[in-house]
């Protein structure tokens, strides 16, 4: 039987930085969202980090008020599937649904309600799109079933480090409920998600400046390489020879 490890991978040198979910995600069950398995969620609004992953697809919520504008760019920028942030704490009534309805319309395959959010709101947000609502849960005394009830299809975990016993909470009254949830810092905690019954886990990747720091400690290294005198010499050569 093959494995992870065993699957072909053919990658370009220009690509060669971009981020990669950690491995032990891929042992996730994930789900099926609108004919499109995804068993990873990278959680950033950053462009460049969007176009230079290999998640299955974007948690795109920010602590702002959501704008279209934002979305919509997101979405026509992202080569995987767009999970929208439209409302919770902050943002709140029609507003959510106006959101929700242009994040279907431009292409979105779920819109993300933070918590707190009025199970009425979610019922009017559910009337006007086809797409999925993911519901926020953050501690066990959230009422899942009148979450659900009122239109939620996916619970998405953020419980900070008592994530996984959330997780597992929500799963012995809910089993089939599709979850998203954090998975933490280590690969140790992203198992024990998993196991607790997370079918997609969500990654916070670095920040630009630590991917930036790292890069340009490799590219003094280069430049101090290229500029020796022996270095010069021998690229002087080559190109002598191309002519």
């Amino acid at each position: 039987m093959m494995t992870y490890k065993d699957i072909p991978r053919i990658n370009g040198t220009l690509r060669a930085k971009s981020i990669q979910m950690p491995e032990v995600i891929w042992s996730a069950k994930g789900m099926v969202v609108l004919g499109r398995r995804i068993k990873s969620c990278i959680f950033t609004t950053d462009i460049a980090i969007i176009r230079n992953c290999n998640a299955d697809a974007v948690l795109a919520v920010y602590p702002f008020t959501p704008q279209q504008i934002i979305n919509t760019t997101i979405i026509n920028t992202a080569s995987i599937p767009v999970f929208c942030g439209v409302g919770g704490g902050t943002t709140q009534g029609v507003r959510t649904a106006l959101i929700a309805k242009d994040a279907e319309a431009d292409g979105a395959y779920g819109v993300v309600v933070n918590s707190p959010m009025q199970n009425g709101n979610i019922e009017m947000i559910k009337r006007v799109i086809d797409i999925p609502v993911i519901a926020t849960v953050v501690n066990e005394n959230t009422d899942i079933e009148a979450r659900l009830d009122a239109g939620a299809s996916i619970l998405n975990v953020s419980a900070a480090a008592k994530t996984p016993e959330l997780v597992r909470h929500i799963r012995a009254e809910f089993p089939g409920v599709p979850i998203i949830a954090t998975g933490g810092p280590t690969d140790d905690t992203i198992r024990e998600t998993i196991a607790a019954g997370a079918n997609t886990i969500s990654y916070t990747p670095p920040g630009l400046d630590d991917i930036f720091s790292a890069m340009m400690a490799e590219y003094r290294k280069e430049a101090a390489r290229v500029d020796s005198p022996e270095e010069k010499e021998m690229i002087l050569e080559e190109m002598l020879e191309l002519i």
